[in-house]
């Protein structure tokens, strides 16, 4: 079984017998109908797989393109209050001579 919630698989329906009454359903009606369903479940089961495979695949593709951005990461703004204080520093370090040239 896939999981708890599923109580019937194709196995479960194809093998089961049901007593026969009087005035029961006609079995080849029955058994026509539990074809039917049996199909259906193994359609069902192909597509779980499916989406399953489909699931993992989106999940490695997303789990490359996150390394691949924090491995490029994005340009970092400008911080113009650290070269103001920066510039300060060369200056009061350098002196006069400094101040001149970048004038």
């Amino acid at each position: 079984m896939m999981n708890n919630r599923i109580q019937l698989g194709s196995k479960e329906i194809l093998e089961k017998d049901f007593k026969t009454a009087m005035r029961g359903y006609n079995q080849e009606e029955v058994d026509e109908f539990l074809d039917i369903v049996i199909q259906d479940y193994e359609a069902f089961g192909q597509e779980i797989d499916r989406l399953k495979q489909e699931i993992a695949k989106l999940k490695k593709s997303s789990e490359s393109q996150g390394r691949t951005r924090s491995s490029n990461p994005m340009p970092q703004q400008v911080n113009y209050d650290v070269l103001k204080r920066l510039s300060n520093l060369e200056k009061a370090v350098f002196g006069s001579k400094y101040a001149n040239a970048d004038s």
